[in-house]
């Protein structure tokens, strides 16, 4: 029973982490906003980041390693691709929010070039982790 509830919390977090982290990208990416949008989405998304993705990303972390501890996965090839895949995901949340909190020094540069392309990278990393984890393949 523990493990389906860390299992159930480890994919809730993973689902606000990434919904966080795609909301920025496409905010950021978005270059027609108006001043004054820019002003409002900026000091939302910092603190939301702040309270809420931020968090949900640790959370996912910590819950993941303890499953994979419960589990004993630890020398097989598909977790160590997993969390190859979850360090670039990290990689991309640490680039969104130094970008964030740049910004808030000079928003009228808020369009991030190849936002979208970085929104598209996160949901193919998440695509991959998922098929990964749910087919565990074996590598001989």
């Amino acid at each position: 029973m523990l493990y389906l509830v860390l299992k159930a919390l480890h994919v809730a977090s993973v689902i606000t982490w990434i919904g966080g982290m795609l909301t920025v990208a496409i905010i950021l990416a978005c270059n027609r906003l108006q001043h004054s949008q820019v002003i409002y989405w900026l000091s939302g998304l910092r603190a939301w980041d702040r309270r809420v993705t931020t968090p949900a990303m640790l959370l996912a972390w910590v819950l993941g390693l303890g499953l994979a501890s419960l589990g004993h996965w630890f020398p097989q090839a598909w977790l160590m691709a997993k969390l190859g895949l979850v360090l670039i995901l990290s990689g991309f949340h640490g680039m969104l929010v130094g970008r964030l909190r740049s910004l808030s020094s000079r928003p009228l540069a808020v369009a991030l070039p190849g936002g979208f392309a970085t929104a598209i990278g996160i949901i193919l990393a998440a695509a991959i982790i998922t098929v990964v984890v749910i087919t565990k393949p074996h590598v001989y």
